[in-house]
């Protein structure tokens, strides 16, 4: 059984004992909703949702609608959700007037005015385990990009390190950027934190950072010298 099923079977339970479904597109009032008691819109709208109501998979994605033959109909339900802060939209699709939600918070909210616990429940343990899934992904992604940075900029180093060595020598360096660069070579896939806590004494990242800008700067300054010389 579908989830939309297990729904609208969870509503018919709710409503009147001697209720009667109708399986074809809602015919309901437009007289009277501002007027209705909180119970009686609660049930117009499970009403409509049982008639001609419909809720995709929440596995999948999130969408709840209601179809109507006339836009007075869709427009007196969207009327009625408004009144429990439900900001539900209206499309036209194959001469009939749909009102919709989209967003699993407000579908969310939607079953819970229906009163429908059960389905709540479901929806809501669905909804945990996908946000809880997204979130992971996210933090994955994210830290693979920051490995992916870290990775490149230890290429970086390394070369401009290997560069110094074949021109000047790390032993004609200052003691510090001597040291910070043969970590460096020793530990290439070593974070910034983790090199500076292999130093003697340990360094803090700012500082190890600092000096392989350093290095850097270096580098490049040789470069520069060895190409105004071809030149």
């Amino acid at each position: 059984m579908s989830f939309s099923s297990r729904v609208k079977e969870e509503l018919a339970t709710i409503l009147r004992k001697d209720f009667t479904l109708n399986q074809k597109t809602s015919k309901m009032s437009t007289k009277g909703n501002r007027d209705c008691s909180d119970f009686e819109k609660r049930e117009r709208i499970r009403e409509a949702f049982i008639q001609s109501g419909s809720i995709s998979d929440p596995e999948k994605f999130y969408h709840l609608e209601i179809v109507f033959t006339e836009m007075s109909e869709a427009l007196a339900m969207k009327e009625l959700l408004e009144d429990f802060e439900l900001d539900a939209k209206i499309v036209e699709r194959k001469g009939h007037f749909v009102v919709y939600l989209k967003e699993g918070a407000q579908i969310a909210d939607m079953l819970r005015i229906m009163e429908a616990s059960l389905a709540l429940m479901e929806f809501e343990n669905i909804r945990i385990v996908k946000e809880m899934r997204n979130s992971i992904n996210r933090q994955v992604n994210c830290e693979a990009a920051n490995l992916g940075k870290t990775i490149s900029a230890a290429v970086k180093q390394i070369e401009d390190i290997k560069y110094i060595c074949s021109t000047v020598g790390l032993e004609n360096l200052p003691e510090g950027l001597a040291e910070t660069a043969k970590k460096r070579l020793e530990y290439p896939e070593a974070a910034l934190k983790e090199l500076g806590e292999l130093m003697d004494p340990p360094l803090g990242k700012s500082g190890v950072n600092h000096r392989l800008k350093k290095l850097s700067d270096l580098a490049e300054n040789l470069r520069s010298r060895k190409e105004e010389k071809l030149l």
